[in-house]
Order: structure tokens, then sequence, then C-alpha cells
């Protein structure tokens, strides 16, 4: 089970994060060795899969992430398909690499209703060694709609 880090010095420090590839660095965060992004337990979200141009987010909006009119923020969407798309890009990201989100795009589609289970899936189009694209897409656990989409550009740099 990730467990998520609670202060800065719990996080890894970018040197040892490059002695792994995206890969190995996503797959250490899903089996608890390394600590996941505070931001999951700010929005209510989890790694749950990883694999090869693939990462897949669990969770269920909550009050503290609805808008004025009660109903889940757009901001919510935003969040998790960046996470999902983005770390996607980053399983494919060798050794001694970083990236980051360019821009991204999404599209909801309905709404989520407050402590619905959903996953978030994302899934890479292309990665080379300077860009990596990927798409995403929110669906419920239980009844499989698809409640949101969305695309992303990241750019990967060459650190070490």
């Amino acid at each position: 089970m990730p467990r998520l880090a609670t202060k800065p010095e719990e996080l890894l420090s970018q040197s040892e994060a490059l002695k792994l590839s995206g890969l190995e660095f996503m797959q250490a965060i899903l089996d608890g060795t390394n600590p996941g992004p505070p931001i999951g337990a700010t929005m209510g979200y989890t790694l749950h899969d990883i694999s090869e141009g693939r990462a897949v987010f669990r969770g269920a909006p909550e009050f503290n992430v609805t808008n004025p009119m009660g109903t889940v923020h757009g901001g919510w969407y935003g969040t998790l398909l960046d996470s999902a798309m983005a770390c996607a890009v980053m399983t494919k990201v060798p050794r001694g690499s970083v990236y980051t989100t360019l821009e991204y795009k999404i599209n909801i589609l309905r709404g989520i209703p407050l402590g619905m289970q959903i996953d978030c899936i994302g899934t890479t189009d292309h990665v080379g060694r300077s860009t990596g694209v990927a798409h995403g897409e929110i669906r419920g656990v239980e009844d499989g709609k698809l409640y949101a989409t969305g695309s992303t550009t990241c750019i990967v740099m060459q650190i070490g």
C-alpha cells in the first residue's frame, strides 16, 4: 500500500531519484518503499497500479474538493488526470532523466458523486528523448462510466 509523504525530508532527494528509472521510481511508490506525493492526501487519491506506459490512481472526491455549488471542482479532475497521465510518461523515462508537464487538457463529461470510487488511468502515446504524450480517463470503479478524459504533453530532460 503506498504511503504518502507528510514532510519534505521524507521525499527522495533528486540525486537518489535519478538513480532509478521512472518505472522503478513509480514501482517503489506502489510497494511503499518510496513515499507518494502529498498531493494525494490533499486530493483523496493514491497510486493503485503501475506498469510501463500506464499509471492508475484510485480515489473518491469528498466535500473538501467541491466548488461553491457543492459539486466536484474541475481542478480535482485536472489534478488527478495530470497525475495519472504524467506518471504514465514517467514510467518510460530512463535513469538520469526527469520530466514535467508542459500542458494538459481535460474534458469533464459528467459530475462524479461525492464519495464514489473512481479510477484515473493514464496511458502513454509516445515518449521520446525530449517529449512525452499521454491520454487519460476517469471511470467509475463500480459503474464503469466515463466521467472525464484528458491529454498531456510532457518535457523529458536528461539531468545525470
